[in-house]
């Protein structure tokens, strides 16, 4: 019992309340996991993963994962994190997202072993007494206790009555499907306490809360997110996915060891204890790029890479300004910052020294390169630059 909790708590932030998990994993009860995901948009990318890596641990226990599709609660718009009210999607758009989803969340999770389910199912049946009846369960200032609405209440940014009632319609599907365990982001927090406390109103045992870090983007600073630019997308090409994850900050190495492997604290202890970030960078790419494309990829994608050219057989240029977008410029690769911003933004651009040969972490647009001669290389293309 000891094990089954160490190992579903790895890489949780909260679990509320742990007692509970404890009591039920102790009954033998084959526990009903759920975590939903409104389609709202195309394609998923590892910070998603992070909640499906999550469900995959409680999979591998013999717990049933519920993998709910919001495809009613996401005509709505998730407001979490929003200061304006977020414009809804079509049906189709939506239906066409969702079909997308399950095809990329089945690189985790085991298809045999989860439960596909979609909100439309019962919300969209709900009659207007129906809906009346889930309202009165709570007060509008429960409500407005929620930080992004109360927020939005006193900056007098307006909030729609359609937004209400996101998080009561995501309580009721925890009531529907009769979860022990609802997981989310940390920033899912108060919806998923909600879903608690509506269970107990209709009669139910309240559910378990499970919630997961939100994953740092390739930059180490934001959240990862496709219109930050900071993302590696599980749908993208082996050596795109290598190459990003190879260009991140160091410091995220550990940090992404533990939520989006399967190795233990122990484990990642001990890599840390070597001091050798460069190599276990290079290994975590490697998992990675092994869970969405295979092994035969992975190897031959981190074979390949390294295999820089030699720097006497480089175009070569001189760069007077060390900042790496007036680098970029300087050696022709594009020109204007504008254009090298985006690119080094895009994580498409890689640096080596010459001649130590080693790999050099790229940290942002004016990130300043110490005097001496670069191996720079954008895409497919190699040119040397003298700092």
């Amino acid at each position: 019992m000891t094990d089954q909790l160490a190992y579903l708590k790895k890489g949780l932030a909260e679990l509320i309340p742990e007692e509970e998990l404890r009591q039920r994993l102790a009954s033998g009860k084959k526990l009903r996991v759920k975590a939903g995901f409104d389609p709202t948009a195309p394609d998923l990318h590892l910070g998603h993963t992070v909640l499906l890596r999550k469900m995959k641990h409680f999979q591998d226990l013999g717990h049933q994962v519920i993998f709910l599709i919001g495809d009613m609660t996401g005509l709505i718009g998730d407001p979490t994190g929003r200061n304006a009210t977020r414009p809804p999607l079509s049906r189709a758009q939506l239906a066409e997202n969702a079909e997308t989803y399950k095809t990329q969340v089945f690189k985790i999770l085991d298809p045999a072993l989860t439960e596909v389910r979609y909100n439309a199912e019962w919300l969209a049946p709900m009659t207007f007494e129906e809906v009346v009846r889930l309202c009165s369960k709570y007060t509008v200032s429960q409500l407005l206790e929620r930080a992004d609405f109360h927020k939005r209440y006193e900056g007098e940014v307006p909030i729609s009555v359609h937004e209400f009632l996101y998080p009561l319609s995501q309580a009721y599907d925890s009531v529907v499907l009769d979860c022990d365990v609802e997981m989310g982001g940390t920033d899912q927090k108060f919806n998923l306490l909600m879903g608690r406390d509506i269970m107990r109103d209709y009669g139910k045992l309240p559910q378990i809360i499970a919630t997961v870090p939100i994953l740092e983007g390739l930059d180490g600073v934001e959240k990862m997110s496709k219109s930050k630019g900071n993302y590696v997308g599980v749908t993208e090409p082996a050596a795109d996915m290598f190459r990003k994850l190879m260009n991140m900050a160091d410091s995220l190495v550990w940090r992404y060891y533990e939520l989006l492997t399967d190795c233990s604290l122990a484990e990642i202890g001990e890599m840390r204890a070597a001091s050798d970030p460069m190599r276990y960078k290079k290994e975590l790419a490697a998992r990675i790029v092994t869970d969405f494309h295979g092994v035969a990829e992975a190897r031959l994608v981190e074979g390949a890479w390294g295999g820089w050219p030699a720097f006497e057989t480089l175009d070569k240029f001189e760069a007077p300004d060390a900042r790496l977008n007036r680098v970029l410029v300087a050696a022709k690769f594009c020109g204007s910052v504008t254009e090298a911003d985006k690119l080094i933004k895009a994580n498409s651009v890689a640096l080596q020294t010459h001649p130590a040969q080693g790999e050099i972490a790229v940290t942002g647009p004016s990130q300043k390169l110490d005097p001496g001669h670069y191996t720079v290389r954008v895409g497919k293309r190699y040119k040397g630059v003298a700092v």
